[in-house]
């Protein structure tokens, strides 16, 4: 059984969706009592840092969420959701985050460029991945695959080799994905990016 946690934020329904597609149980709960006895995590997230963090905060779901993971449990961490698992973040000033993997968020700059061609911010639609470690969430999937980006901000660990992927948007090469033992997680939407999310989603229910 895959458990999502619903904090009042996130694409739930996509999430508990795509999840199914691999064929694994799952269930979407807001109770912190639910969360603790879980087999697997799923941290989903959309919008600002703040605000997530506060909801978790308010729903009672810190201990629950820190407790599963110091018992070896899998989490897996999407967008915002991977972004919370730091010690802090620069949006819209400075604020705490879960403090599970050291290291900060930052935003993209606003002056990129692709040749002649000034880049958007938030960085939004696919992209191709470069592995940098083996993690389990990509097993099976090729170097190059293309994922869906949905963000303003990214992670910068502390240690780099938590980085089990890298993206590369206008001059900046980001991190796209984590793994550090049971702790995963992606900046990318596994949900939105089609045969090669489900996929990822699927490895993440067979650990």
């Amino acid at each position: 059984m895959i458990t999502i946690i619903d904090y009042g934020v996130g694409n739930l329904h996509s999430a508990a969706k795509g999840v199914e597609k691999t064929g694994a149980k799952v269930q979407v709960t807001s109770d912190p009592e639910v969360v603790a006895r879980a087999d697997k995590l799923i941290l989903p997230g959309v919008g600002a840092f703040k605000d997530c963090i506060d909801s978790l905060t308010r729903g009672g779901f810190v201990e629950p969420i820190r407790a599963h993971v110091a018992a070896g449990k899998p989490l897996l961490g999407i967008c915002v959701g991977m972004q919370l698992l730091f010690d802090q973040s620069e949006e819209f000033g400075l604020h705490r985050g879960l403090g599970l993997i050291p290291g900060k968020v930052v935003r993209f700059p606003a002056d990129m460029y692709q040749g002649a061609d000034h880049l958007k911010v938030p960085h939004m639609g696919w992209n191709d991945l470069a592995f940098r470690q083996p993690s389990p969430l990509f097993k099976g999937i090729a170097a190059g695959s293309y994922v869906y980006f949905v963000h303003s901000y990214y992670c910068v660990p502390a240690d780099p080799a938590v980085v089990a992927a890298e993206a590369t948007y206008g001059d900046v090469t980001f991190c796209a994905s984590v793994c550090r033992d049971n702790l995963l997680a992606t900046q990318f939407h596994p949900e939105k990016s089609q045969a090669v999310g489900l996929d990822i989603l699927k490895n993440f229910g067979d650990l």
